[in-house]
């Protein structure tokens, strides 16, 4: 008797009302629903960049233990009010964001002087009381980053006086559960169904969250398809940009130069940076320099190192 596995379903919304989102996945094998579930739910938490603030400077205030005299809040209220401020960062470039104001004023996240590149997703967020006629000023860096980082880590480049380290919460994710339940497929009734329950903090819509971990994982497990004997030979046979390819190369070089920039599956921050720049195949992509790229506005040092590891499966490089 043949057994072949069923594929299951793409996910189908079952409801989504704004930063709350509720998915299903039908026609999962046997047992694969707890697998799929925990996966997703493991990478949704661990995986999705955010930005966080991870320091702040207060005139005249040295240490998180101190008050303020003028302002309700203690400097400990004040710093985890702050924490409750969702930030979108454009760039992986830190950023800084400024509070300059004068009592008396109930003070929101709306009140900060921000670049650009940042985005505050819930600016009526509460900060500080001012009571009396102070002034009250505040500078506060804002960086991206994956999960939880404890200030503990954070401060090991940051120590100047007067600079307050925070943990910082890098995760645009508020809650993630799964259930699974049994479904019927053709004569078996012990097929499962995933329910995916997410909850974001405003900065991605739940959709997001769930296509980017469902893209993050398949990613991952491409990369360990084969083994590494053959991927270490393809390697050495050619590690030279498309131009330099000899005759030996051509077929492989060939292929590559066929590909789009799409489907070296960058991310869509770098994809997007490099297609606005007007780079959009593979050859193209090796006709550049690092530091040519790094001159193209969203294109950092993760960038390069994600173009350089995605070109490198190809065994192909950016020009020298």
């Amino acid at each position: 008797m043949e057994h072949h596995i069923t594929l299951p379903s793409k996910p189908r919304v079952v409801s989504e009302e704004g930063m709350l989102g509720i998915y299903e996945i039908d026609s999962l094998y046997p047992g694969y629903g707890q697998t799929l579930g925990n996966s997703l739910r493991r990478i949704i938490f661990s995986s999705l960049p955010g930005a966080a603030i991870t320091s702040v400077k207060i005139e005249d205030v040295q240490h998180e233990f101190a008050t303020i005299e003028g302002i309700r809040e203690s400097v400990m209220e004040v710093l985890l009010n702050l924490k409750r401020v969702h930030f979108t960062l454009h760039g992986d470039e830190a950023q800084t964001i400024r509070l300059s104001v004068k009592g008396p004023k109930q003070v929101t996240a709306a009140d900060f002087q921000i670049p650009s590149q940042v985005v505050i997703a819930n600016p009526g967020q509460h900060i500080a009381d001012i009571s009396g006629k102070i002034s009250f000023e505040l500078e506060a860096t804002i960086e991206r980053g994956l999960g939880y980082v404890p200030r503990e880590v954070l401060t090991k480049e940051k120590a100047d006086i007067g600079t307050i380290a925070l943990d910082a919460a890098f995760t645009p994710i508020r809650r993630a559960n799964y259930e699974v339940e049994d479904m019927r497929v053709g004569d078996r009734t012990d097929f499962n169904r995933l329910r995916v329950i997410i909850e974001t903090n405003g900065t991605i819509t739940p959709r997001e969250a769930l296509e980017r971990s469902i893209e993050i994982m398949i990613h991952q497990l491409k990369a360990v398809v084969g083994f590494q004997e053959e991927a270490e030979i393809n390697t050495v046979s050619s590690s030279k940009t498309l131009e330099d390819s000899s005759d030996d190369d051509s077929d492989a070089a060939k292929d590559a130069a066929k590909m789009k920039l799409e489907d070296l599956e960058l991310s869509s921050r770098t994809t997007t940076a490099l297609s606005e720049a007007g780079i959009r195949s593979v050859a193209g992509l090796t006709r550049k320099t690092a530091a040519s790229l790094k001159e193209l506005d969203g294109v950092g040092d993760k960038a390069i190192t994600e173009i350089t590891e995605a070109l490198s499966n190809l065994g192909l490089s950016l020009k020298d």
